[in-house]
């Protein structure tokens, strides 16, 4: 794996900002971070400024690209959005890395709008997945309508004026029934899901055949594992209370008892599924952000062109 990427330490990493303006403040970094994250402004300008200045290169020489093309075919040029997958396991901190990217890409004059969509929202609905048995595997490659998904890629892909999106709830645990988002020709699409760097079961299209750029987010299972037993339990005082969400009955458990229904989920779903079909995809990535215990970044890896 080292002989396909380039690594970084924090500070070499750091280093690549060169003048990059951080364009975020801490009320704007408070509405990101995600339940129990712990990202400050300083790993963000020492982070993620670089990483969004290293795509908005790339997000520019592809604009180009597509100019020249369309040149060449004697055509007006078409907008294409850049589209960045976001995948990694479950309490890894994509979602927070993605929020983040969100942010500071849309702060770049060149590309103004930023569209985050998770692939929660092709997820299966609930009924459907009862009658699959899969209920107990969501989150694995076969409770996704992957069909779905990459009808929605491809249509983004292909400068569809407008394009829905199924929306799902964490709180009902399910696809909100007849409601969507739509995606409007952005500039940039993130995709951000568990799955979005695997294989497709049964196809030989793969959801990152669309993507122009991967990014996984790294660390040990064991801080993983952690880290999620920690959100089990803030989300036990906080959103497991309310009476409409499909975890209420957690709410009632005391500390030890949510721990150890927190490690039991984990060591039964979230585990096998980051063994088995998340962490394997690891090398298909563009960029690897490794994690310290600490939720910090201490390592980048990109991958050598």
């Amino acid at each position: 794996m080292t002989d396909r990427f380039l690594e970084f330490d924090h500070d070499e990493w750091s280093a690549l900002r060169a003048s990059t303006p951080l364009t975020l403040g801490e009320d704007d970094l408070q509405k990101l971070r995600g339940i129990n994250e712990r990202v400050s402004l300083d790993e963000v300008a020492k982070i993620y400024l670089p990483l969004s200045r290293l795509l908005n290169l790339y997000v520019a020489a592809s604009q180009s690209l597509y100019q020249v093309t369309d040149t060449f075919l004697g055509k007006p040029t078409a907008k294409v959005p850049y589209i960045i997958g976001v995948a990694g396991s479950v309490a890894v901190g994509k979602s927070t890395t993605s929020r983040v990217l969100q942010a500071l890409l849309s702060r770049w004059p060149n590309h103004p709008q930023v569209d985050l969509v998770t692939t929660d929202g092709f997820l299966f609905p609930n009924a459907e997945l009862r009658k699959r048995g899969l209920l107990d595997r969501k989150g694995f490659p076969e409770s996704y309508d992957v069909r779905a998904l990459l009808g929605f890629l491809g249509d983004v892909k292909s400068g569809e004026p407008v394009v829905e999106v199924p929306v799902y709830s964490h709180e009902a645990y399910d696809i909100v029934p007849h409601v969507t988002t739509a995606v409007q020709q952005p500039d940039i699409v993130i995709v951000e899901g568990l799955n979005v760097l695997q294989a497709n079961a049964g196809s030989s299209a793969f959801v990152s055949d669309f993507f122009d750029f991967g990014i996984y987010v790294d660390a040990e299972e064991d801080d993983v594992r952690q880290w999620y037993i920690d959100r089990f339990l803030t989300l036990r005082a906080t959103l497991f209370r309310n009476p409409g969400s499909y975890f209420h009955k957690y709410a009632a458990l005391d500390q030890e008892e949510a721990i150890k229904e927190a490690a039991n989920i984990w060591d039964a779903i979230n585990g096998p599924n980051l063994r088995d079909n998340i962490r394997p995809t690891r090398e298909r990535a563009d960029l690897i952000l490794e994690k310290a215990r600490d939720h910090s970044v201490r390592r980048v890896r990109l991958r050598r062109l």
